[in-house]
């Protein structure tokens, strides 16, 4: 099967979607005025709810943590955060940053994800933007070059910053992850205190400098907390200050 796709500009990508970023990007949204949530899951070694691929994909973009009497790898996402239109649309729709745009906003509607096929259904992009345009993917095989090397830039860079965002979130006192395919714990750090510290370790041989912390699994009920207790993970049904559940929609 064929997918073509043309933006007609309705801006409906740049709104109300949390953008991940690269470190450096996260760095320059903050230097910019904007706001970063931090979106934490956490998969164990065997987990027996995710296929195979998925689970190999999560657990290249993560880093083992202590979790009680067990390791648990931990994903860590810094994201522009958009409740409602992103602040660098101008009244036109137009990106006020379009030269210097985040790399997940250059690959759109492509996914990052490898295990999850691009669905136009699943966009808000109106159907016409999928009727007319050049090629995306051909066969289900993308075949634009230059777009293949941006998707892949962002995958690499998801895996070579995970011990950095650990380090961050151990400055931020953030220790508290979901389960992967249940939702995600979030923190909207105060913006120049997160700027002050990403820029701090960003910058510097800290990160190296830091054992990875203990974490914690917020497993609200009726979850896996049980079963995870009987592993001998931490688990909480009670959330700390400052951060907020995200349930996936099923």
């Amino acid at each position: 099967m064929n997918i073509q796709f043309s933006c007609n500009g309705c801006g409906r990508c740049c709104t109300d979607h949390h953008v991940p970023l690269t470190m450096q990007e996260a760095i320059d949204w903050c230097r910019d005025g904007g706001q970063i949530i931090v979106l934490v899951e956490a998969v164990t070694a065997d987990s027996p709810e995710l296929p195979p691929q998925q689970r190999e994909h999560a657990l290249r973009r993560s880093l083992a943590v202590p979790c009680g009497l067990m390791m648990v790898h931990v994903s860590i996402t810094f994201a522009a955060f958009n409740a409602g239109r992103c602040r660098n649309l101008d009244q036109n729709n137009r990106c006020r940053m379009y030269a210097r745009r985040p790399l997940v906003c250059q690959i759109y509607p492509m996914e990052i994800n490898p295990h999850i096929p691009l669905r136009p259904h699943a966009k808000d992009c109106s159907p016409e933007t999928w009727q007319e345009g050049p090629v995306l993917l051909q066969d289900g095989r993308l075949i634009d070059v230059e777009l293949a090397g941006l998707i892949e830039r962002s995958r690499q860079a998801d895996r070579d910053e995970i011990g950095v965002k650990e380090a961050i979130c151990q400055h931020l006192g953030i220790r508290t992850a979901a389960v992967k395919g249940e939702g995600f714990a979030a923190y909207l750090p105060q913006p120049s205190h997160m700027l002050k510290v990403m820029t701090e370790i960003w910058t510097s041989d800290a990160a190296r400098t830091f054992a990875a912390q203990e974490w914690e699994l917020h497993v609200p009920p009726p979850g896996p907390g049980v079963a995870l207790s009987a592993s001998g993970a931490k688990v909480s049904t009670i959330l700390r200050e400052g951060c907020v559940y995200l349930p996936l929609a099923r």
